[in-house]
């Protein structure tokens, strides 16, 4: 069948393919690995959690029925969600909790897609949510960073051959699950020295009378329920 045509495109996208050996699964993790612990790397690759991190606040604005007016990334690696809607409420409540969960949840969704077969489809789907986010980007560093993810995973699922696409997706799924566990830390060690005041886990707190510490909590159990069970169904696929 031409690969071309829309049946083609369609059994691409939806159709499983074999998992790759269990060498290729530990050899992307550990790549993935190299890319968070380093600090020098980590301070380049937490670009790309932050876009999972603001991506997570920006869809559940949105899905809580706010509205949202637009988003930021700067090269610093921190960001910045803006959505209008009632300052208080669950609507509120969700959209200033979904950050720090974000990368890990995704790299949860995907170690699960990838456990199923379906590469291309994690592929596709992560460009097309990179594109719907493109829209709201209001700066030009959040513009290039986006543009040049979503062009990452647009060439790559289009062009690579299946082995390659495997190896990408695998890598991209381990380095949401590893990376998702240190930007927590990095908010506790912030807090220990009073450097994080108007943090997420701040914010919450004072729109829920919980302790600050509790969602902090929260956000650790996440990411590191995130990365054993996900890291389980990556290692089990191979």
């Amino acid at each position: 069948m031409d690969s071309t045509s829309t049946a083609g495109l369609w059994d691409r996208l939806a159709g499983s393919q074999a998992g790759p050996s269990l060498w290729t699964v530990v050899v992307t993790g550990l790549i993935a690995l190299a890319a968070v612990a380093p600090p020098r790397v980590w301070r380049v690759t937490r670009n790309a959690v932050t876009i999972a991190h603001e991506g997570g606040h920006a869809l559940v604005a949105l899905l809580s029925g706010r509205t949202l007016s637009g988003i930021r990334l700067h090269s610093d690696t921190s960001g910045l969600t803006v959505s209008r809607g009632r300052p208080t409420g669950i609507g509120m409540v969700l959209t200033a909790a979904a950050g720090y969960p974000a990368p890990s949840l995704l790299g949860l969704a995907g170690a699960w897609a990838l456990s199923t077969g379906h590469v291309t489809a994690l592929l596709w789907g992560a460009t097309a949510l990179l594109a719907a986010m493109l829209v709201m980007i209001r700066n030009a560093w959040g513009v290039l960073t986006v543009v040049v993810s979503g062009g990452a995973f647009a060439l790559v699922s289009w062009l690579a051959g299946a082995e390659l696409r495997a190896a990408f997706a695998y890598g991209v799924v381990w380095f949401l699950l590893l990376g998702g566990v240190r930007p927590a830390f990095e908010l506790q060690r912030k807090r220990r020295h009073g450097r994080a005041s108007d943090s997420d886990a701040d914010q919450l707190g004072r729109l829920t009378g919980v302790a600050p510490a509790l969602w902090l909590l929260l956000f650790h159990l996440v990411s590191l329920v995130s990365l054993v069970a996900g890291g389980r169904w990556l290692l089990g696929a191979a």
